[in-house]
């Protein structure tokens, strides 16, 4: 019996460590995918949805909860509109804001040629005729108010005959747009800006239609960058988001309040002396305090931010609410004490949680992949500090394999965050995985150089205009760091990143010096001539290049085009390369990927093209995205001739 009992234990043990796999492909794209419908009108409970994809299908479902506050089981529901006030409606219940597309342009060949019915000709005659992944086709997205249940003749166009788009185009959305408290004024947010022009300014501004006069009153002239997310306090106190500088889409991002006093209007910047960037802000239910995340040493956190009482009061310093090896990447709202937050890490995707406003306590509210997460091992992830070559502190993510062992050698990755000036947090992609990339059996290497948020405005800053600087060396000096490591091969060193990241393979590639044995580009800058010939928004390349590349007597501009240019070192390259191209990118076009792709098979260098004629920058196709990943892992398993 002893013996039967024993034998027993043992089927359990090796049954329970059996259990635990390593994440695979397939598992990462399956997990559930977490987003936030809103508080209920009570502030008991939050509406979510959990998202999920049918890979044989090529197809996603999605289903929506009642999840309580508190705690507790989640109950399904098909309807929301029970449980959420539709902020398109106005506080009289009489009208609602409504988007639709308005053609306003002739762009076809049938809009000038009305009799040439198979003509598929498009005609501009100014930039900004294609963004992100469509072409412009004379339509623009227009806001309308109608009676609720009134007649057509009630039904206006707020913006009628005008060339511009609310929500802001191509990543614009409901919260673009509002009604004011009062509910005699519509607010929303464009780029009053056509063509040529529109492609070279970030200058987008906060209007308000008036809704008895139908007149349009501009509330941010005064400020010539970005100026976004408006939203009331309870005390009928405007709040947005303002970055200043025109061109710059990634400049400080700051919290704007207006104050009326006296007769007269005047705008408070609240985080103007915080060095810090902010992500998004919420109002608190009396008005008197804002809640914001923003990124912080490698993470993203929640901060409190009290409100002064007047115009000419004391601006005190943002709090910081929490603290870990996380990212509070979204605010959903609040009950007074409890904040509910989307919450992530690199060992678990974004789920709901609770904070506790008083101490920064958090828990887990939602729980969509519990189950999947209890059979799969976890990644150890390190912030390990890395001495850059101008005598910087830089912090550093090392991604370990599962069951990590340090007398072993492990293949090691350099990742490089696209961007260029995003955070390089605790993040949890379905494409850039680190816990997948462990898994299979890779260190990866993070590191949170020159150019990203979280270390003050100066660093965030440095990289405009030195792509092919600091920057690379501060790559550099984190593989090389790590690579001191006796667990790491230096014999089996990759480099892998997409956009920015993809740019910095291509240049990496040229100057690596012998570093890597391989190299994997996504969507990846290879040529800045042709970039600036073909890409869609001006403002970015004029920005970060520092001007155009025709114009001679521009030191900064000519050392980007030139020097920082990846196609002016194919000489040098002799390293292995897969090229990942979308075909509906026109942030990176196609002939970016193409370029990178002729020069490594012209110069007898082992390469792959990986073309996706569908997706645009990302890989939106859940099919597509299994083939990336298995295409990504089997050119790495190959090129560092890694055994599985």
């Amino acid at each position: 019996m002893k013996k039967i009992y024993i034998i027993l234990c043992l089927t359990a043990f090796w049954g329970s460590i059996q259990a635990q796999e390593n994440l695979t492909p397939k598992q990462l794209l399956e997990l559930n995918r977490v987003s936030a419908v809103g508080l209920t009108n009570d502030k008991t409970a939050v509406v979510y949805r959990a998202s999920k994809y049918d890979i044989a299908g090529n197809s996603r479902s999605t289903k929506y909860y009642l999840q309580p506050i508190k705690g507790g089981d989640k109950q399904p529901i098909s309807d929301y509109s029970n449980w959420i006030s539709d902020k398109n409606v106005s506080p009289d219940g009489k009208s609602k804001i409504s988007a639709e597309n308005v053609k306003i342009e002739r762009v076809t060949g049938t809009d000038y040629y009305p009799a040439l019915k198979n003509s598929n000709v498009q005609i501009y005659e100014s930039l900004q005729y294609r963004h992100w992944d469509s072409w412009e086709d004379g339509e623009y997205s227009h806001l309308f108010i109608e009676n609720i249940g009134g007649r057509l003749l009630d039904r206006v166009d707020i913006m009628k005959g005008e060339r511009f788009d609310c929500p802001t185009m191509p990543f614009g959305g409901a919260e673009d747009y509002l009604w004011s408290p009062d509910g005699k004024k519509v607010l929303y947010v464009t780029k009053k800006l056509y063509g040529t022009e529109y492609t070279t300014s970030t200058n987008t501004d906060i209007y308000a239609y008036n809704i008895a006069t139908k007149k349009t009153e501009n509330l941010t002239g005064y400020n010539n960058g970005y100026d976004m997310a408006p939203a009331f306090s309870s005390k009928g106190k405007l709040g947005w988001l303002q970055m200043k500088r025109d061109g710059y889409e990634s400049d400080k991002n700051d919290i704007i309040i207006r104050f009326k006093e006296g007769g007269k209007t005047g705008n408070l910047n609240l985080t103007k002396d915080w060095d810090g960037t902010v992500n998004g802000f919420v109002w608190s239910n009396d008005g008197a305090k804002i809640y914001f995340n923003a990124p912080v040493g490698g993470t993203v956190h929640l901060f409190e931010l009290e409100v002064p009482t007047s115009y000419e009061s004391k601006v005190n310093a943002p709090k910081q609410l929490t603290k870990g090896q996380f990212d509070v990447n979204g605010i959903v709202g609040h009950n007074g004490k409890t904040m509910v937050v989307y919450r992530r890490d690199m060992n678990q995707a974004t789920e709901l949680y609770t904070v506790d406003v008083t101490t920064g306590d958090m828990q887990q509210l939602t729980h969509e992949n519990d189950a999947a997460y209890k059979n799969i091992n976890r990644s150890n992830v390190v912030k390990r500090m890395v001495k850059t070559t101008d005598g910087k502190e830089m912090v550093t993510w090392v991604i370990y394999p599962p069951n990590f062992d340090k007398n072993k050698k492990y293949p090691t990755l350099l990742y490089c965050q696209g961007g260029p000036q995003g955070a390089l947090s605790q993040f949890y992609s379905f494409r850039w995985n680190f816990q997948l990339m462990a898994a299979q059996g890779y260190i990866v290497v993070a590191p949170n150089r020159r150019g990203m948020p979280g270390y003050g405005v100066e660093w965030n800053e440095q990289i405009s205009g030195d792509y092919g600087g600091q920057n690379m060396q501060d790559y550099l000096a984190a593989i090389d760091d790590v690579s001191k490591e006796a667990y790491v091969d230096k014999d089996r060193l990759g480099c892998v990143g997409a956009s920015y990241g993809g740019y910095s393979c291509f240049y990496l590639a040229g100057i690596h010096e012998k570093r890597f044995k391989t190299f994997i580009a996504h969507d990846g800058i290879f040529n800045w001539k042709s970039m600036y010939g073909t890409t869609e928004e001006m403002f970015f390349v004029n920005w970060d290049m520092g001007g155009n590349y025709w114009d001679k007597n521009n030191k900064v501009a000519q050392r980007s085009f030139n020097e920082f240019n990846p196609i002016e070192h194919v000489d040098k390259w002799d390293t292995p390369i897969m090229v990942i191209q979308g075909g509906k990118d026109f942030r990176v076009p196609i002939g970016q990927g193409l370029e990178a792709f002729n020069a490594a098979q012209l110069r007898g260098i082992k390469s792959k093209l990986l073309f996706f004629p569908e997706e645009n920058h990302w890989v939106l196709s859940i099919q597509n995205a299994l083939i990336w990943q298995t295409e990504f892992f089997k050119w790495l398993d190959e090129t560092l001739e890694v055994e599985k």
